[in-house]
């Protein structure tokens, strides 16, 4: 071996080891970066959760050591209720959760509760009932303040991270809900105990005094069938979802009248998701929603508890 060939296999190795130096110095760098915050979800079983695990904010799983410190520290409790599938979850943790400035604020005036609703399907049902009964709809991820005392007094779902699409930025709800707590918490309290009341009566009624005649189902199942695709099924324009709930009613509308008109509906509906997009023909499963009318475009995710439900309520 010449002398020049030794001399371009030293250089050659030397390269290498600087290239391998660097590379380890990049990574070690990264990860730096990457977890340069980490908070009480780290230690969850959660994919969900843990994917919160390095935001600035400082999140807790829901539990004592959440609940005890907001009435400690006499905070209200911002709870975030999301799912690893959901598309706006993940934006809504890019805009907000790893915004150092919305996490000040979060960090310094609230409790941050984050749930994984395929984990706590209880907890997503109470609060979600809040949600579309003060807003009229609802959605993850769900956003709700609650009292130290789990009293919920303000819900929504997404909120951008300026104020547009007719809802305000989460910098300023956050920012108006803690100037309100440390002013005037009183009036939250009296306004979440308000409500509170509201849903306990209607939840709890008498069920003598909310029993479902065979008049209501009718009046239900004829105002639904207004709405009815008979084109491409289901219900609406788009997005488009499978209304399990209300497909079920026209199979027991069915079933109570003879009304044939309610079954080719509930057929069409179904046999137009099972053959459309929304269904996944290779691994199973419905995405939650199409994109469009004609049940051709998901949103590329499947809803874990959807096909639980779906499968479910029209049997």
């Amino acid at each position: 071996m010449t002398t020049l060939h030794k001399t371009l296999q030293f250089t050659i190795f030397l390269n290498s080891v600087a290239c391998a130096a660097s590379k380890d110095k990049l990574m070690k760098t990264n990860r730096a970066v990457e977890h340069r915050f980490t908070n009480h979800l780290i230690g969850e079983s959660s994919p969900y959760l843990l994917s919160h695990a390095h935001n600035p904010v400082d999140w807790y799983p829901w539990g004592e050591k959440a609940l005890n410190r907001a009435k400690a520290e006499d905070k209200p409790i911002f709870l975030s209720i999301g799912y690893s599938a959901c598309h706006w979850c993940h934006v809504m943790e890019r805009e907000a959760f790893e915004n150092e400035d919305v996490a000040a604020i979060l960090n310094e005036h609230f409790v941050s509760i984050k749930v994984d609703r395929e984990q706590r399907p209880d907890l997503d049902h109470i609060y979600m009932a809040f949600t579309t009964a003060v807003t009229g709809s609802g959605g993850w991820p769900m956003s709700v303040f609650l009292t130290p005392d789990l009293k919920p007094f303000f819900a929504g779902t997404y909120f951008p991270p300026v104020d547009g699409y007719g809802r305000p930025s989460f910098m300023k709800v956050i920012g108006e809900i803690a100037g309100s707590y440390l002013l005037d918490k009183q009036a939250i309290i009296r306004s979440s105990e308000y409500l509170c009341d509201k849903m306990v009566k209607r939840f709890c009624a008498d069920s003598a005094n909310t029993e479902l005649s065979r008049d209501h189902m009718a009046r239900a199942a004829s105002d639904l069938m207004r709405n009815f695709d008979h084109v491409n099924g289901g219900f609406g324009s788009q997005p488009k979802f499978p209304h399990a709930l209300e497909l079920s009613l026209f199979l027991r509308h069915f079933q109570s009248t003879g009304d044939s008109s309610y079954l080719v509906a509930a057929e069409k509906a179904l046999t137009a998701m099972a053959r459309g997009g929304i269904y996944d023909h290779l691994g199973g499963g419905f995405a939650r929603y199409s994109t469009d009318r004609q049940w051709l475009v998901p949103p590329f995710r499947e809803d874990a508890l959807r096909q639980r439900t779906t499968g479910a309520r029209i049997r």
